[in-house]
């Protein structure tokens, strides 16, 4: 297979998927919040957690839309780029994927129109079911998603028929595949982190117009206090991550930690340029032993270096060094924002400290950049695999030749660029308006559940009088 039309086919979905991912990291975490909101204006009766749920949901609805569609172009991919790959992997990865579709989307497909445009028109009860319901849909198609990319690194519960098939033997095995629990408890406090800062930047943005905004004020609040406290948990979910990793794909931590060879009493490096002509981390900033202490408990534990593994199975590791870097880089930002808001929040100064608020602004699309750099670690760490260990990219591609796949790259960069730029441009737009009062209609012209089956129960009665 031409290795160029490879590397285009991979450019394509790895393009494709970079715009995709972002927008159901946002919208999980973004339902769950809008669920929050809402049980807590049921709960108080204060108006400005529905004022602040109406000014969340309109960007949620943008954000939720262009997921799917971003979404959609990605399972075409498998066909017409990836054909290989989906006929070697179907039989596992195929139910997976249509469990999503009766689960997930069945919910959402269900309730989302009852939670975009049934506040006034259905009870609070049930606008709030809705909500939960949607919020709940986005969590479970995380689950199947990331059951079957953590298969990909992790595969389980299989057999390989006389076709070269893999052919599931265990479900359970499949689906709990070994790395499967700390990817998506990872991946969802990622989700949860990146709302958080979206939503903290865009309230400290407009206290930096008004520092008496109470809306702002709410949403700045609820903000920080979700990275004071998932930061410090996602940390923790992020090392036991890495130590599953580095048990079922040293390959990919030695290239994570920048190891060319195995070595005990192996140290950490903080930063250097990985040069893979000599074998070597260039200008490294490194701490002894303490690469062994993280990864094997032990100060002079052994560290699985690429030199264990055939070279023409090392992952490019310029690309995962340092890409997972700025990821833990992001999240000890992030730790640290969380920490000094509850120091400001103890002296009294959270609404007030305009450097702060700055800093806050600056963070907001950090939640993005961790994700998309996290997930080229783990994509870009599993090659030259697409099944680690068992499939190979270059064996899964579909028989086309790199001029086809070069038109379809770039009709896909301009119309990504146009169509999600313009998304993009639209979202800011929504979040440099600052939150309005909303106005609740009379009370009586929002039944509430109980309302409605009376109201059912009136009009039964007063038909069978006039019959």
């Amino acid at each position: 297979m031409n290795e160029l039309a490879v590397d285009l086919a991979r450019f394509q979905f790895a393009f494709t998927v970079s715009f995709h991912i972002i927008f159901p990291a946002f919208t999980i975490g973004l339902a769950s919040y809008l669920a929050v909101l809402e049980g807590l204006y049921l709960k108080t009766g204060k108006h400005k957690y529905i004022e602040l749920y109406q000014y969340w949901i309109k960007i949620f609805a943008i954000s939720f839309g262009m997921g799917v569609v971003s979404g959609i172009v990605m399972s075409y991919q498998f066909g017409t780029n990836w054909s290989v790959f989906s006929d070697k992997t179907g039989p596992v990865l195929g139910p997976l994927m249509g469990y999503e579709v009766f689960t997930a989307f069945f919910l959402e497909a269900g309730f989302l129109g009852v939670m975009l445009f049934g506040m006034n028109r259905v009870g609070k009860k049930l606008h709030f079911m809705s909500t939960v319901i949607v919020a709940i849909g986005t969590l479970m198609s995380a689950f199947w998603i990331l059951s079957v990319n953590s298969w990909m690194q992790t595969p389980a519960g299989y057999s390989i028929n006389e076709l070269g098939q893999f052919i599931p033997e265990d479900w359970w095995a499949v689906v709990f595949n070994p790395s499967f629990p700390y990817r998506l408890v990872h991946m969802v406090l990622a989700a949860f982190l990146t709302t958080a800062f979206v939503v903290g930047g865009v309230g400290a943005y407009h206290l930096l117009k008004s520092q008496n905004n109470h809306l702002a004020r709410t949403m700045f609040s609820m903000a920080l206090w979700m990275a004071a406290i998932v930061t410090p948990i996602q940390i923790v979910v992020g090392d036991m991550h890495g130590l599953n990793t580095f048990e079922h794909q040293p390959a990919k931590v030695a290239a994570m930690e920048g190891h060319y060879e195995t070595q005990q009493g192996a140290p950490l490096i903080l930063f250097g340029l990985p040069n893979e002509e000599t074998k070597e981390v260039d200008y490294k900033i490194a701490i002894p032993h303490l690469g062994s202490l993280i990864l094997t408990h032990e100060w002079n534990g052994e560290v699985t270096g690429l030199d264990a593994f055939p070279e023409d199975e090392h992952p490019p590791v310029p690309i995962v060094f340092w890409s997972f870097r700025i990821m833990v880089g992001i999240g000890f930002l992030m730790l640290a924002i969380g920490l000094y808001s509850l120091w400001l929040r103890k002296k009294g100064e959270l609404y007030y400290h305009t450097l702060f608020h700055r800093c806050c602004v600056a963070m907001a699309p950090t939640g993005f950049i961790a994700i998309l750099c996290g997930w080229i670690t783990t994509e870009v760490g599993r090659q030259p695999f697409t099944v680690y260990g068992l499939l190979r990219t270059a064996d899964s591609i579909s028989p086309v030749n790199a001029a086809a796949v070069s038109v379809s790259v770039a009709a896909f960069v301009i119309v990504y660029f146009s169509v999600f730029g313009a998304g993009f441009f639209y979202l800011l737009r929504l979040m440099r308006k600052p939150p309005t009062k909303y106005v609740l209609p009379p009370t009586a012209s929002v039944p509430d559940v109980g309302d409605e089956s009376k109201d059912k129960q009136s009009l039964a009665a007063s038909n069978k009088l006039t019959m």
